[in-house]
Protein backbone atom coordinates (compact mmCIF):
# COMPACT_ATOMS: atom_id res chain seq x y z
CA UNK A 1 0.00 0.00 0.00
CA UNK A 2 1.01 3.64 -1.06
CA UNK A 3 2.02 6.11 1.90
CA UNK A 4 1.07 8.39 -0.30
CA UNK A 5 -1.74 11.30 1.31
CA UNK A 6 -5.44 10.71 0.34
CA UNK A 7 -7.57 13.61 -1.00
CA UNK A 8 -9.55 13.66 2.17
CA UNK A 9 -6.84 13.63 4.03
CA UNK A 10 -5.17 16.44 2.10
CA UNK A 11 -8.32 18.14 2.56
CA UNK A 12 -8.37 18.05 6.12
CA UNK A 13 -4.80 19.13 6.61
CA UNK A 14 -5.19 21.64 4.81
CA UNK A 15 -8.56 23.45 5.62
CA UNK A 16 -9.58 26.68 8.16
CA UNK A 17 -13.04 28.16 8.32
CA UNK A 18 -14.48 30.16 5.78
CA UNK A 19 -16.96 32.74 6.64
CA UNK A 20 -19.46 33.72 4.05
CA UNK A 21 -21.32 36.66 4.26
CA UNK A 22 -24.80 36.82 5.68
CA UNK A 23 -27.58 37.03 2.80
CA UNK A 24 -29.96 38.61 6.00
CA UNK A 25 -27.86 40.74 8.24
CA UNK A 26 -31.04 42.65 9.39
CA UNK A 27 -33.36 39.67 10.38
CA UNK A 28 -31.85 37.50 13.50
CA UNK A 29 -32.12 33.95 12.50
CA UNK A 30 -30.99 30.78 14.82
CA UNK A 31 -28.38 28.51 12.59
CA UNK A 32 -28.17 25.34 14.26
CA UNK A 33 -25.77 22.60 12.94
CA UNK A 34 -24.77 19.06 14.60
CA UNK A 35 -21.55 17.14 14.16
CA UNK A 36 -22.26 13.73 15.41
CA UNK A 37 -18.65 11.69 14.82
CA UNK A 38 -16.43 14.09 15.87
CA UNK A 39 -13.47 12.32 17.55
CA UNK A 40 -9.91 13.64 19.11
CA UNK A 41 -7.57 11.22 20.96
CA UNK A 42 -7.57 11.52 25.26
CA UNK A 43 -4.83 13.16 26.68
CA UNK A 44 -3.91 10.69 29.01
CA UNK A 45 -4.33 7.08 27.34
CA UNK A 46 -4.44 8.17 24.25
CA UNK A 47 -7.87 6.22 23.32
CA UNK A 48 -10.30 7.94 21.02
CA UNK A 49 -13.28 10.21 22.17
CA UNK A 50 -16.35 10.33 20.10
CA UNK A 51 -18.71 13.19 21.11
CA UNK A 52 -21.66 15.33 19.33
CA UNK A 53 -20.82 18.71 18.57
CA UNK A 54 -23.88 20.72 18.15
CA UNK A 55 -23.49 24.60 17.20
CA UNK A 56 -26.24 27.38 17.51
CA UNK A 57 -26.07 30.74 16.63
CA UNK A 58 -26.97 34.12 15.29
CA UNK A 59 -24.84 35.19 12.70
CA UNK A 60 -24.43 39.34 12.05
CA UNK A 61 -22.72 39.89 8.97
CA UNK A 62 -21.12 36.40 8.52
CA UNK A 63 -21.59 32.75 8.48
CA UNK A 64 -19.83 29.46 8.23
CA UNK A 65 -19.41 27.36 5.26
CA UNK A 66 -20.31 24.22 5.83
CA UNK A 67 -17.70 22.00 4.12
CA UNK A 68 -14.99 24.00 5.23
CA UNK A 69 -16.56 23.33 9.07
CA UNK A 70 -16.65 19.44 8.49
CA UNK A 71 -12.88 19.25 7.58
CA UNK A 72 -11.65 21.74 10.05
CA UNK A 73 -13.75 19.96 12.72
CA UNK A 74 -11.85 16.70 11.40
CA UNK A 75 -8.54 17.81 12.02
CA UNK A 76 -8.77 16.79 15.72
CA UNK A 77 -9.24 13.31 15.02
CA UNK A 78 -5.57 13.11 15.83
CA UNK A 79 -5.14 15.43 18.47
CA UNK A 80 -4.64 15.01 21.84
CA UNK A 81 -6.96 17.16 23.59
CA UNK A 82 -9.43 17.40 26.50
CA UNK A 83 -13.32 17.17 26.03
CA UNK A 84 -13.28 21.08 27.98
CA UNK A 85 -10.17 22.31 25.68
CA UNK A 86 -11.76 20.67 22.17
CA UNK A 87 -14.91 22.08 22.83
CA UNK A 88 -13.28 25.81 24.23
CA UNK A 89 -10.97 25.53 20.69
CA UNK A 90 -14.33 25.05 18.86
CA UNK A 91 -16.38 28.20 20.22
CA UNK A 92 -13.04 30.67 20.23
CA UNK A 93 -12.30 29.73 16.76
CA UNK A 94 -16.43 30.25 15.60
CA UNK A 95 -16.52 32.98 17.82
CA UNK A 96 -13.59 34.75 16.40
CA UNK A 97 -13.91 33.95 12.58
CA UNK A 98 -18.08 34.88 12.26
CA UNK A 99 -18.14 37.69 15.38
CA UNK A 100 -21.64 36.09 15.58
CA UNK A 101 -24.59 38.06 17.49
CA UNK A 102 -24.86 34.78 19.98
CA UNK A 103 -22.83 31.66 19.77
CA UNK A 104 -23.53 27.99 21.42
CA UNK A 105 -21.27 24.92 21.14
CA UNK A 106 -21.54 21.71 22.64
CA UNK A 107 -19.47 19.08 23.30
CA UNK A 108 -21.38 15.91 23.97
CA UNK A 109 -18.87 13.40 24.45
CA UNK A 110 -19.82 9.52 24.59
CA UNK A 111 -19.52 7.81 27.96
CA UNK A 112 -16.44 6.12 28.45
CA UNK A 113 -15.60 4.23 32.21
CA UNK A 114 -19.21 4.86 32.95
CA UNK A 115 -18.89 8.96 33.09
CA UNK A 116 -20.70 10.92 30.53
CA UNK A 117 -19.62 14.51 29.62
CA UNK A 118 -21.27 17.65 28.39
CA UNK A 119 -18.96 20.62 27.84
CA UNK A 120 -21.22 24.08 26.94
CA UNK A 121 -19.92 27.19 25.78
CA UNK A 122 -22.07 30.22 25.04
CA UNK A 123 -21.91 34.04 24.99
CA UNK A 124 -24.07 36.58 23.79
CA UNK A 125 -22.25 39.23 21.63
CA UNK A 126 -21.83 42.52 24.26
Amino acid sequence: MSDEIKYGEKAILEAELEPWPNPYPDRDYLIEITFPEFTCLCPRSGYPDFATIRLSYIPDQKIVELRSLKLWLNKFRNRYISHEAATNEIFDALWEKLEPRYLKVEGDFHPRGNVHTVITVEKHKE
